[in-house]
């Protein structure tokens, strides 16, 4: 049975005893569906070299599986969103979990190169359920600032994750070899399945589903992306995530090779970066009882494009060290924690009918520009400057999108307004006049009402 969460029964949490705890709960689960992208991608990335032995291929040859599942995380959500607006959350999300599950123990037992490289797509179509649709339930759940803070947990996962996963695969391979990594994965997915069915409750009531099947999934997306704010918002963060694509991937080599730093003490420089993101996040989700997402939005702009210029000038004049990259990387860095949480709420907000879909298209927006960029950084040799050239060109580009597609609130009458090709009016105002607005949906007291 589907519960209703609709306006007529809304209430703020503080007002329903125990649904404090049951919204941190809430957040505390999607935030792990969320990380299926880092996690899918990046916990296996320490056993490439034994996967490419095992299966008689290159190392050029395996990364495809890389690229594979990037791809089926992209154009997933694409699929997933949608179908998310037309039946309601709760079911694909649990078939995406049940999927995933599967796919990690085929890929677990691939026999060559090609058919893991399917199997990963397919685990990636399948790990894009958890990512779109924990972003569509927030919100459901969630206006305002209140979005903006739950999106910053969200993306705190998400921006420490792709950090933390090959740290953690690394240390598997102690133990297990490159299949073992892969059935983790699959129980990893059991324990996400698990999780999603007991705490993740139905957030689209019925009556707001859109009918219509493929035709009006088709319809909704051309919606999405005739809006010019979103579209802006959404290379925002692509752009945004593209810039952390090209520190991730190339850092290591940039650190070890080029610097000559000690593995041990690129692995401290990494674990700051993360902390960075995890402290702008906080920082953000409180600043937001005193300000509004776009003025932090802007700030992160503006902090991702210094440390971008920061990084490029270091890597450029060969006689500064190691000590200067490291601050000018880790205010680019810990600058997407004020960006990505920002935009997405955004984003979001006038698109609470079509949220599955709006979702997928962010989703897949971030991940096709992570796609791109990984290979880019290596393009130069033995040489850092790839990684700045890449990295200022990204975040110029996010500052010029925000200034000329996602154009200022203009009030009207009261009510806030977002022009677009559409002129889509949406409740932004409500917190335009007060930032402070915490308001929520009622989450349903327990999933066990289907």
């Amino acid at each position: 049975m589907d519960i209703d969460v609709g306006d007529a029964g809304a209430r703020t949490l503080e007002q329903s005893a125990g649904s404090g705890m049951r919204s941190i709960r809430l957040i505390a689960v999607l935030g792990a569906l969320s990380a299926f992208g880092p996690v899918t991608t990046d916990l296996y990335l320490p056993s490439l070299p034994q996967t490419a032995a095992a299966l008689h291929t290159s190392q050029s040859g395996v990364q495809s599986s890389l690229t594979a599942c990037l791809i089926g995380l992209a154009f997933g959500q694409l699929v997933v969103g949608p179908i998310s607006d037309a039946r309601g959350r709760r079911g694909p999300l649990i078939a995406g979990m049940v999927l995933f599950c599967a796919t990690s123990l085929l890929c677990a037992v691939a026999p060559n190169v090609l058919v893991f490289d399917l199997f990963r797509l397919l685990q990636g179509l399948a790990g894009a359920a958890g990512i779109v649709i924990s972003f569509a339930v927030v919100r459901d759940v969630y206006q305002g600032a209140a979005a903006g803070k739950a999106f910053s947990i969200l993306l705190a996962v998400n921006g420490v994750a792709p950090i933390v996963a090959p740290v953690i695969g690394g240390q598997l391979l102690r133990f297990v070899d490159w299949r073992g990594v892969f059935l983790v994965l699959a129980g990893l997915g059991v324990v996400f399945l698990a999780l999603a069915y007991r705490w993740v409750p139905e957030t689209l009531p019925v009556d707001h589903r859109r009918g219509g099947g493929i035709v009006m999934m088709g319809h909704d997306m051309r919606q999405v992306v005739r809006d010019r704010s979103f579209v802006g918002y959404a290379l925002v963060v692509g752009l945004s995530f593209g810039a952390m694509v090209a520190y991730i991937s190339a850092s290591s080599f940039v650190f070890q090779e080029v610097y000559r730093a000690s593995p041990q003490l690129f692995s401290v420089f990494f674990a700051i970066n993360g902390a960075g993101i995890l402290v702008a996040n906080a920082a953000n989700a409180r600043l937001l009882n005193r300000s509004t997402p776009r003025a932090l939005l802007d700030i992160g702009l503006i902090g991702l494009a210094l440390g971008g210029l920061a990084v490029l000038v270091v890597v450029a004049v060969g006689s500064l060290g190691l000590w200067f990259l490291v601050p000018a990387l880790f205010v680019m860095v810990a600058s997407i924690g004020f960006i990505m949480p920002n935009a997405t709420a955004l984003a979001l907000e006038p698109h609470g009918a079509t949220a599955g879909s709006a979702s997928a298209v962010l989703g897949c927006t971030q991940f096709l520009f992570g796609a791109v960029v990984a290979p880019l950084v290596g393009l130069g040799g033995v040489s850092a400057v790839p990684m700045g050239v890449v990295a200022i060109t990204l975040c110029t580009l996010a500052v010029v999108v925000r200034t000329v597609l996602c154009r200022p609130e203009i009030r009207v009458d009261g009510a806030s307004r977002i022009p677009g090709s559409r002129r889509r009016w949406n409740k932004m105002s409500s917190w335009w006049a007060s930032p402070a607005d915490t308001r929520t949906r009622a989450i349903p007291e327990s999933s066990g009402e289907r």
